[in-house]
């Protein structure tokens, strides 16, 4: 994993911001501390890719939404079968 993008979903935004972005070390340590956390880590490569370019704090844009709910959609089901929600 050579980069990672942490997403947030404020309520008084349109659309998930960029939450913290990193490469390298920096981006291992972020994923290994989201797993120590029980926090979801997604790997996808192509929207990676798009995502690390946008700025912290800003919204993802918007020919990433589909792909972005998605994934939010797979881990509120995961989180309702365990029994997190």
């Amino acid at each position: 994993m050579d980069s990672a993008v942490a997403l947030r979903y404020p309520k008084d935004k349109e659309a998930p911001v960029i939450a913290a972005k990193e490469t390298g070390y920096l981006a291992r340590r972020m994923v290994q501390i989201a797993q120590e956390n029980n926090i979801p880590v997604v790997q996808d490569q192509m929207l990676e890719s798009v995502l690390s370019v946008q700025e912290i704090g800003q919204c993802i844009p918007e020919h990433t939404w589909y792909a972005v709910a998605a994934i939010f959609a797979s881990i509120a089901r995961m989180e309702k079968d365990r029994g997190k929600v």
